[in-house]
């Protein structure tokens, strides 16, 4: 193991480019209202070809998260938001986003996080960033401890999904291969922790559940919850091959999210009550509704 992605076929680079492009945004290297680096430059930092580049943008564009001007490049119109205190907004230098406050739960010797959401994406760009960090020498947890839920997709889904077709699979095996190709690669790099001592402990359980997720939620070493919800939206998707579907989605990466912190002085404070309840109810599911 290297710590690395796993290597995929053609059919998957618009995917893994698509991917990277959205984690970028998300993580604040492409700020809001920033252009995007030209396709020409794309092509050769990512080592794919110009109409791999094109096809990954337009479905950044069919998503919402860049508007492609002829001539004039794309430009960043949407990005993650996180609610939180104005106190934690200056602390964390005013940037907002999901990757200080996993930045912060993995400067914890004792790193543990419960994640439910609908694939592993996002959890997977922000743990290749820890993993470096930790690789660097930059910060060194004693352990990591992660339980995900994900959803049972072996049956029909609400979404994602075919708009005109709730039947049609293809959606489905779609989100069902970005999961697990997501996974696989979260998988390597806290095993490559493991097998090379620089974490001493690592426990990883993923486990799934007949619910379809709501929400997306994080539990952060048991003192901080991030909660959003899914928007569900319609929109085309690629299939390869020139093939596209109208499909109705979830689009994890943009959820608004909300941060709630727990008050050890304070039982009782609404952040408190917050933190214990999303607890409580991850290890029911976890307990009884999944497998």
């Amino acid at each position: 193991m290297n710590g690395q992605r796993p290597r995929e076929g053609g059919g998957n680079k618009v995917q893994r480019i698509a991917d990277e492009l959205r984690r970028r945004v998300t993580d604040g290297t492409y700020p809001l209202q920033s252009f995007l680096p030209s396709q020409r430059d794309l092509v050769e930092e990512l080592g794919v070809s110009r109409e791999t580049v094109k096809r990954a943008l337009r479905e950044l564009e069919d998503e919402g998260w860049i508007a492609t001007r002829p001539n004039s490049g794309s430009r960043v119109v949407k990005t993650q938001h996180i609610h939180t205190s104005a106190a934690r907004a200056r602390r964390l230098g005013g940037v907002v986003t999901l990757g200080p406050f996993i930045s912060e739960a993995f400067e914890q010797p004792e790193v543990a996080l419960d994640v439910y959401t609908l694939t592993s994406e996002s959890l997977d760009a922000h743990i290749r960033v820890q993993t470096e960090r930790i690789r660097s020498g930059l910060i060194a947890p004693r352990s990591i401890a992660l339980r995900m839920l994900l959803p049972d997709s072996t049956g029909p889904l609400p979404y994602p999904r075919v708009k005109d077709d709730p039947e049609d699979p293809r959606m489905r095996d779609r989100m069902r291969t970005i999961t697990e190709w997501h996974t696989t690669s979260l998988l390597e790099m806290l095993g490559y922790l493991r097998s090379e001592n620089l974490v001493p402990s690592v426990d990883v359980r993923i486990r799934h559940t007949p619910l379809i997720p709501a929400f997306k939620l994080y539990l952060l070493n048991d003192v901080e919850v991030l909660h959003g919800m899914y928007e569900i939206v319609e929109r085309p998707v690629n299939l390869g091959q020139d093939e596209t579907i109208t499909a109705l989605d979830a689009l994890g990466l943009g959820a608004t999210l909300t941060h709630h912190e727990k008050t050890e002085e304070d039982p009782t404070a609404p952040g408190s009550v917050f933190v214990d309840g999303m607890r409580q109810w991850f290890d029911s599911v976890w307990d009884r509704l999944s497998e």
